[in-house]
């Protein structure tokens, strides 16, 4: 029990801010618990983020003595008042940040306010800050001081700190490195880049903080430790041509590529190529040819099976296969409904034409009618000129007429008349 690690490490403002704490009373804690610890004339609240043996890893990595005397406490567990006081206190900050910003440019000063971090019971604010160089904030303070009535403490940090504050992701679709585990910040230069044949692009090196990437100091002992095989001072070889100017160097290959002055192209040599050209030119011998090798794939090339018997097994050219079908189908079948559209059509025009035949039929019929009624209109009306005409006085007519006898004036008169005519 003795020998137990007696100090856990704290996280502050989701750990952007660690600190080693000592456990006095050995109350058991377990990552993620919130705890009370000693602030400055008061208390502070944070999240235990290690425990046992490992804490002792982190102090001599930090060069953090276990028996500090001036290492504070542990004072208890997070009460509800104490996270709701914290909860209060963490709000006052974004308008803390805007606030402190127009102070320091009233001020004329050359800062800038990066991050304002609250003690859990409001007694100390730490301003964060970026400058190039050095500032004199002596009436900054004060002014902070009147204003947000908390005790003041400036402390600068880099544009690497500032981009691990506010996070972010990263080109690689990660969280940043600096946000997330990244704890001391290494100074990257481009020679790192030049080590792993990287083209010095300023805006593809550069990550959120404007500085170079650190992840590029990830991988530089190992292309440092391969290249150690490689011969140096082999940036120019003579031969017949001219002279070969070095491209790269392919660690993984153990090539390095050569150009000439009469083309573009590239040639890949070996190191034992290298080794020897480098020799000859030595003893003033220029060789005729580079002799490159050939680069082939490490992949060997796969031959598509003309059938799969094994059941489920679909590759992307079958499934190009079946969507060329499908959409051949969809064609045929709209160029089948486009021609039945126009036969439709066309039946429909013969139909209309048959009947537009009839209408025209009747139409003509009815108006031949009419005209012919019309003719014989005024014919009827005028008469037939030869029954108006007035037919000639027939003499033997009329004096029939004259001596037909009156059967009733006959009768009246002469009642024998009739007699007469019988005998």
């Amino acid at each position: 029990m003795d020998s137990a690690c007696k100090v856990i490490e704290v996280s502050f403002s989701q750990g952007t801010r660690k600190d080693f704490f000592r456990n006095t009373s050995l109350q058991p804690f377990e990552k993620g618990d919130l705890i009370a610890v000693e602030g400055v004339s008061g208390f502070d609240v944070g999240e235990v983020s290690l425990t046992g043996e490992i804490v002792r890893l982190q102090m001599k990595k930090r060069n953090v003595k276990e028996d500090n005397p001036e290492m504070k406490k542990v004072l208890r567990r997070a009460t509800d008042r104490d996270i709701e006081i914290r909860n209060q206190n963490k709000a006052r900050e974004p308008e803390a940040v805007i606030r402190s910003r127009a102070i320091a440019k009233q001020l004329k000063l050359d800062m800038k306010i990066s991050q304002v971090e609250m003690q859990a019971d409001g007694r100390k604010a730490t301003f964060f800050y970026i400058a190039d160089g050095r500032v004199d904030f002596r009436e900054l303070i004060k002014v902070y001081a009147s204003e947000f009535k908390v005790k003041v403490e400036m402390r600068q940090i880099g544009a690497r700190q500032e981009a691990g504050k506010v996070g972010g992701i990263g080109s690689c679709g990660r969280e940043l490195c600096c946000s997330t585990w990244l704890t001391d910040f290494k100074s990257v230069n481009t020679a790192a880049a030049r080590y792993q044949n990287l083209s010095i692009n300023q805006t593809k090196l550069s990550g959120q903080c404007g500085r170079l990437k650190c992840c590029l100091n990830y991988e530089l002992d190992t292309y440092l430790d391969a290249l150690q095989h490689f011969p140096d001072n082999c940036d120019v070889l003579q031969v017949a041509k001219g002279n070969a100017f070095l491209i790269k160097k392919d660690i993984f290959k153990n090539l390095m590529w050569y150009t000439l002055p009469d083309s573009n192209k590239q040639y890949p040599l070996s190191l034992e190529r290298v080794s020897k050209i480098k020799s000859l030119n030595q003893q003033g011998i220029r060789p005729d040819e580079l002799e490159p090798v050939e680069v082939t794939s490490g992949k060997p090339k796969e031959a598509e099976p003309e059938t799969v018997e094994l059941v489920g097994q679909i590759s992307l050219r079958t499934l190009e296969k079946a969507e060329k079908k499908k959409k051949q189908q969809q064609r045929d079948k709209a160029q089948g409904s486009r021609h039945k559209a126009q036969g439709q059509q066309q039946q429909g025009g013969g139909q209309q034409n048959q009947q537009r035949r009839q209408q025209g039929g009747q139409q003509r019929n009815q108006q031949g009618g009419q005209q012919k009624g019309q003719q014989n209109q005024p014919d009827r009306q005028a008469g037939n000129p030869n029954r108006n005409q007035q037919r000639p006085n027939n003499p033997n007519r009329n004096q029939g007429n004259q001596q037909r006898p009156n059967p009733s004036a006959g009768q009246a008169d002469n009642p024998n008349q009739g007699q007469d005519k019988k005998d």
